[in-house]
């Protein structure tokens, strides 16, 4: 069954290149010229993956990003003409996957899409159960089958790509890991991929889990090398 996939973009020659480069890789493709338009066919349509500009009328696609994280995980990569850090973190604190920078490169993207989607896909567990339950101090509690994370017994709201962090690390307790090998092994980059995107989720995931995020307890920083879980 072909992957359905969201371009929201108001630049009609940017949707048809990318358009005709996703249905030439198999995939079925759904557009929307506008912010407004792209939620409302996100709940409507229910993609596989999003691919939402910033810069749009109606509706830009930071307060897009924000209403269609409220109900869905679906991944999206987020497109932007600007250049600045502040602009690309934004996006990616509102609860984006993933973001490229116009002027951009067809295979570029294409692999971020394809990316995203593998890791979307080999994220959906086959049999829900309630066994596989890692436990840790301070009453944090993460079901590796439900998908489904607590502290204190309150369930935790993450993303997806949140999750699979989470996962990657505290199933790996102690081991320090790289942004490199964390965008490799979480978000499934090989060449491409910027180590702020870690920084972003591993700062969102601490306002999640953590008591006090400023003296984080779970999720670790080693000074020059990475992260690693030490709950």
């Amino acid at each position: 069954m072909s992957r359905k996939i969201l371009v929201v973009d108001d630049e009609k020659n940017i949707v048809e290149i990318i358009k005709f480069n996703l249905k030439k890789e198999g995939y079925d493709v759904i557009t929307a010229s506008n912010g407004q338009e792209g939620v409302e066919k996100a709940f409507s349509e229910q993609p596989d993956l999003i691919i939402l500009d910033i810069m749009m009328p109606v509706m830009d696609g930071y307060e897009a990003c924000r209403k269609i994280r409220e109900k869905l995980d679906t991944p999206i990569i987020m497109l932007t003409a600007r250049a600045e850090e502040v602009d690309k973190v934004l996006g990616l604190e509102l609860g984006a996957d993933d973001y490229v920078t116009k002027p951009f490169g067809v295979r570029e993207l294409m692999a971020r899409v394809k990316a995203n989607l593998r890791r979307q896909s080999t994220s959906e567990p086959e049999t829900p159960s309630a066994g596989n339950v890692l436990r840790f101090s301070g009453g944090l509690t993460i079901d590796l089958d439900l998908y489904e994370v607590r502290r204190e017994d309150r369930v935790i709201d993450l993303t997806l790509r949140e999750f699979e962090l989470l996962k990657f690390l505290a199933t790996q307790k102690n081991q320090v890991f790289s942004r490199e090998v964390l965008l490799e092994k979480v978000w499934g980059y090989e060449y491409f991929g910027d180590v702020r995107t870690v920084d972003v989720t591993v700062r969102r995931l601490r306002e999640k889990v953590e008591a006090d995020p400023s003296k984080p307890q779970y999720i670790l920083t080693k000074r020059g090398v990475g992260y690693y879980f030490g709950g």
